[in-house]
């Protein structure tokens, strides 16, 4: 196809020569020194085409020549930026292929010929990755002085004036986030958790700082601000919605059983996330704490919202809330007793809401209907030990207010049992 095209252009060309030359009579005399010459036009102007010609032919020759040091330079600097490059991609393999002394030396001499390139000098990006890659070996050969030396030289290189906003930033943010990645793998926890706070507000946002900021919280034994950071996580949706639960509720048990008076219980429970008090397992834990220290009253107000919606909780939920009731059940008032009643009609098939309906009834002195509801408990299969081994010794003491030693005897020996 290519040589058709040319030998149409080849046939262009000559119609047009003939047209334009063919019938050219015009003539062309040069006078010099008493001499004259004559030349047809045609022939004229194609001398002066080749003249043209020639001199620019001479003129590219003479500026090649000249500028040949130049290019030479240009060449060798851009061998050097390719080997620089080179020695960076065979560092970057290597790291991935878990060879971490080979891929050290390769960044190192990747950084070495850099040197010697002014381009490579000022490209802020090169020399981060180059150090950090270094720095990431060194880590994994658990070298930490000469790790911490090669990523403070990369924090420094992104701290260039000289660089790009725009790139300085960048790169920053990526040592910060690895400094506290690296210092978590060392379980140093204030360090990661100073090297999160030097990233701007938004890249602290992300969902990895936000990651490693939990770890470095449940490290540093500090689960509010762990809870908060998980909090902002599961809106990020950076768990599964049944794992952000699961967490949730672990971080604020941890947080409630660090509370070691009253004040401090409150304190907490007011600082919680309006959905974190609105969980019933979370309440329930909350309202067990405050009856461990004492504060039954508040621990019953914790529940007291459950209790009116139990059909809107899951078996599971019941439970935990039932159970935090028998724990808070020292001085309950008459007002509980119409919901417990309706309770225990509607899920008399569970033996947490069994057991502490009885234990309320028991502790309102009301015996009759508490003796059924606490027998029902203490058989319960599926009710764990402690709550069955208090609804028999509840019985004991029924038994003994019956004076019925014997009962209270057979109570007592199957409490122990349990043990």
């Amino acid at each position: 196809m290519r040589s058709v095209i040319w030998l149409v252009g080849l046939f262009v060309v000559a119609v047009v020569a003939a047209t334009a030359l063919g019938g050219n009579d015009g003539l062309v005399s040069i006078y010099w020194g008493g001499w004259r010459t004559d030349f047809s036009l045609n022939l004229f102007v194609l001398v002066m085409l080749a003249i043209c010609l020639l001199l620019m032919a001479a003129v590219q020759a003479i500026n090649s020549l000249l500028s040949l040091p130049q290019r030479a330079g240009i060449w060798r600097a851009l061998r050097r930026e390719r080997a620089a490059q080179s020695a960076l991609r065979e560092a970057l393999t290597e790291f991935f292929g878990a060879r971490y002394g080979r891929a050290r030396a390769a960044a190192e001499r990747a950084l070495l010929i850099a040197g010697e390139h002014a381009a490579l000098q000022a490209d802020t990006e090169f020399q981060v990755l180059a150090r950090l890659v270094a720095a990431g070996s060194l880590h994994r050969l658990q070298d930490r002085p000469r790790r911490d030396e090669a990523l403070a030289q990369a924090l420094k290189v992104a701290r260039n004036p000289k660089s790009q906003r725009s790139v300085a930033r960048s790169v920053e943010e990526a040592v910060r986030l690895l400094a506290a990645e690296w210092a978590l793998d060392d379980r140093d926890p204030p360090r990661a958790l100073h090297a999160l706070e030097a990233l701007p507000p938004g890249a602290a946002r992300r969902t990895q700082a936000l990651r490693l900021k939990l770890q470095a919280l449940r490290l540093s034994r500090q689960p509010l601000d762990a809870l908060q950071t998980a909090r902002l996580l599961s809106k990020h949706q950076a768990f599964s919605p049944l794992v952000a639960q699961a967490l949730l509720r672990a971080l604020a048990s941890e947080t409630l059983e660090g509370a070691h008076d009253v004040q401090q219980l409150r304190r907490l429970w007011g600082q919680f996330d309006p959905a974190d008090r609105r969980d019933p397992v979370v309440a329930s834990r909350a309202a067990q704490r405050a009856a461990h220290l004492g504060a039954a009253e508040d621990a019953r107000h914790w529940l007291k919202p459950f209790w009116a919606t139990l059909s809107d909780l899951a078996r599971e939920e019941r439970e935990q809330v039932a159970l935090a009731l028998i724990d808070a059940r020292a001085g309950i008032g008459p007002d509980w007793l119409p919901r417990l009643e309706t309770a225990a009609q509607s899920y008399g098939h569970e033996g947490a809401v069994v057991a502490a309906v009885g234990m309320v009834f028991a502790e309102r002195r009301l015996w009759g209907k508490a003796r059924k509801l606490l027998e029902q408990a203490a058989a319960a299969p599926g009710l764990q030990a402690r709550t069955r081994r208090s609804a028999w010794r509840q019985l004991a003491a029924l038994a003994r207010e019956e004076e019925d030693e014997a009962r209270a005897v057979q109570c007592e020996q199957a409490a122990a049992a349990l043990d």
